[in-house]
């Protein structure tokens, strides 16, 4: 069980009063990253690689540290399948560019994907001639639920990549990754998975899995903005072309060649944010001091109680699955309202912080929930039962008020 309590005083910004719910979109920052972080710029704020001196050395060991702590976080085999990207759409990128396509291979990808893990294929549709297959749910089309015979009929021998989402951003539905993968491998795809939703909230094994990569971010997960990693299995690394080369990515260079470097540090051009990747270790670490079993069983309490409030109000449209089939993410509308006004609304009268708006997934938004954009509220591990009681106090004046 969570001592919120006192996990609530390691974030100075909720003595601001705030309720926030935003947390699908970017997490708050605990006390230990920040000064994990000012630690580097204060005593070795130096380059990262192969510098000789202390002060490089010292920066060198944390960065790489810190890519330990990923590394045994999410279960990789080794510290050498972690690629430090800006975030999970980079990493994102790096696989939709770095994979060698031929005219006919297919990608197949899902209804409910952020837009960083459905334009990437739109335009390696344009670019590499790769055909594209939208996986629509059957169990459930307006909850988001899928059958895994709706991805048994997608995913064929002309299937080099399955891309699909973890947890949907908008709906927080879960999808049965192991299986899709299963599947997947049976035909000869490679599986990429967006991590943005799960990582931060439940125990990630990607041997369990079985996934090819992993992206993800850190500013999802108590850690800085700007900082995320690529989970990627050895075995795939030399056959992936970087997004971006220069210095730090080489073995050797002539006036005609060069020769890229085995590892992640082929994909890691220039200079990295060297105290990002830092704070992301410290944010890791911080989220493993807490235990990932604990954050998760703390959030379905949390979101049930926010489903069941807000479920019982009039003229509130909840969209997505039950609880105990979703995330911590529960998106909503209040009929005869804009959710942008709701959203200005609960903050200016009861201090909360929602997201509104389209959540950058149109093709859910226009499909699924068939409204210009819906009202989200997301939970963490600093939420409290009597935040989610004064939200759907606040929700149903909302609603009370707009009814006439």
């Amino acid at each position: 069980m969570l001592d919120v309590k006192r996990i609530r005083q390691d974030f100075p910004i909720l003595k601001k009063g705030i309720i926030y719910f935003d947390n699908a979109a970017s997490s708050l920052t605990p006390e230990p990253v920040i000064e994990k972080m000012l630690e580097f710029y204060r005593e070795y704020r130096a380059n990262v690689g192969r510098g000789v001196h202390r002060l490089a050395q010292a920066a060198s060991e944390e960065f790489e540290a810190a890519r330990r702590r990923i590394a045994r976080f999410i279960n990789a085999d080794s510290p050498l399948e972690v690629i430090m990207t800006r975030n999970a759409t980079e990493g994102i990128n790096i696989i939709a560019n770095g994979l060698k396509w031929s005219g006919g291979d297919k990608v197949v990808t899902t209804l409910i994907e952020h837009h960083s893990n459905f334009i990437v294929w739109l335009r390696a549709k344009k670019k590499y001639g790769v055909e594209i297959e939208v996986v629509k749910p059957t169990e459930s089309f307006e909850k988001g639920l899928f059958k895994i015979s709706d991805f048994e009929k997608a995913i064929d021998d002309k299937t080099k990549l399955v891309s699909i989402t973890h947890v949907s951003n908008v709906l927080g539905v879960v999808l049965p990754v192991r299986e899709i993968a299963e599947i997947s491998h049976e035909h000869g795809a490679l599986v990429l998975v967006d991590g943005a939703q799960s990582v931060p909230h439940m125990k990630i094994d990607v041997q369990d899995l079985n996934c090819d990569f992993l992206a993800f971010s850190g500013h999802k997960m108590c850690g800085p903005t700007g900082s995320g990693a690529l989970y990627m299995r050895e075995e795939h690394m030399s056959s992936v072309e970087p997004l971006c080369i220069g210095g730090g990515t080489i073995a050797d260079v002539g006036v005609d060649y060069y020769e890229l470097e085995e590892g992640p540090s082929r994909f890691e051009a220039g200079t990295p944010a060297i105290g990002d990747v830092i704070g992301l270790g410290a944010a890791v670490e911080y989220l493993e001091s807490v235990g990932m079993e604990n954050i998760s069983k703390h959030e379905d309490e949390l979101t049930r109680r926010i489903y069941s409030g807000l479920t019982s109000i009039d003229d509130v449209e909840v969209y997505g699955p039950e609880p105990g089939r979703k995330s911590g993410i529960t998106s909503f509308n209040i009929r005869g309202l804009n959710p942008h006004d709701v959203a200005m609304a609960l903050d200016s009268m009861a201090n909360i912080m929602v997201r509104s708006g389209h959540h950058c997934a149109l093709p859910t938004t226009k499909e699924l929930i068939r409204r210009q954009g819906s009202v989200r509220a997301s939970v963490y591990l600093y939420n409290t039962i009597e935040e989610t009681e004064q939200f759907i106090l606040a929700v149903e004046k909302l609603a009370k008020n707009a009814g006439g």
